[in-house]
């Protein structure tokens, strides 16, 4: 059995460090506190109106440099120039929203120039209560898509994404645990690596999401305040209560 992953996932917004709350930004934070050793992969977001900003690309080269375990850059990725830039720069996955379903030859592109497993499809879900069903939501949470999680997934594995991540706007910055319906509902129909967003509150809700879904990484923000204290003891709660997680 492959060792489950523990990833960071960090939010910027005009070159500044931000946590979120439903695809918001709540509280401003300086990088130079992230521990850059105890992590498994990393996670870099653009959610300025400006993408590709020299500012966000001087970030990516930075935690490239110093930061010696896998990098996903995600933010605004229309064509496969985008996703050069962001490889040019230190990147090692990138991460596709909404505009791989306005373009969905954007994957393929992309998949036969560098390769399946350097494409992660972010699949941001709202709850429709009345319904009592997920929506596929795009621009940073903004636009309804009217799609299926699920389908949408089956849709982006098709044309040659490696991996999905299913994010929780609803949960984003709410500390009170993953939506563990959600993430089986999508992740028991994908036959791929699923990374997990949104809600992580305590190390219990990284466990409830290991022992209880099928996912290969559990990938959160607010929970951790950048120490390395944090991040291995997370890794040592895991460890105690029998999960297969990587030093």
């Amino acid at each position: 059995m492959l060792k489950k992953r523990i990833i960071i996932t960090l939010t910027f917004l005009d070159g500044v460090l931000f946590r979120t709350k439903n695809f918001k930004p709540d509280y401003r934070y300086t990088k130079n506190f992230i521990d850059l050793w105890s992590i498994d992969e990393l996670i870099l977001i653009d959610i300025s109106e400006k993408k590709f900003s020299k500012n966000f690309l001087e970030l990516i080269s930075f935690f490239s440099t110093n930061c010696f375990v896998p990098l996903s850059v995600g933010g605004g990725i229309k064509q496969v120039g985008d996703a050069d830039l962001f490889f040019k720069y230190g990147a090692d996955k990138i991460i596709l929203g909404s505009n791989a379903i306005k373009e969905p030859k954007l994957i393929n592109e992309i998949s036969h120039k560098y390769g399946n497993q350097s494409i992660t499809q972010s699949i941001d879900c709202k709850k429709i209560i009345k319904e009592n069903r997920f929506t596929v939501m795009g621009s940073s949470g903004k636009v309804d898509l009217l799609l299926d999680p699920v389908k949408f997934g089956l849709m982006a594995l098709s044309y040659g994404v490696g991996e999905i991540l299913i994010n929780n706007i609803d949960n984003d910055g709410s500390l009170l645990g993953y939506d563990l319906n959600l993430i089986n509902s999508i992740s028991e129909k994908l036959d791929c690596p699923i990374l997990a967003l949104g809600g992580a509150g305590s190390w219990q809700h990284i466990l409830d999401l290991f022992l209880k879904t099928n996912i290969s990484a559990a990938c959160t923000q607010n929970i951790f305040h950048f120490t390395e204290e944090s991040i291995l003891s997370a890794k040592k709660f895991l460890r105690n209560n029998n999960i297969k997680i990587r030093n």
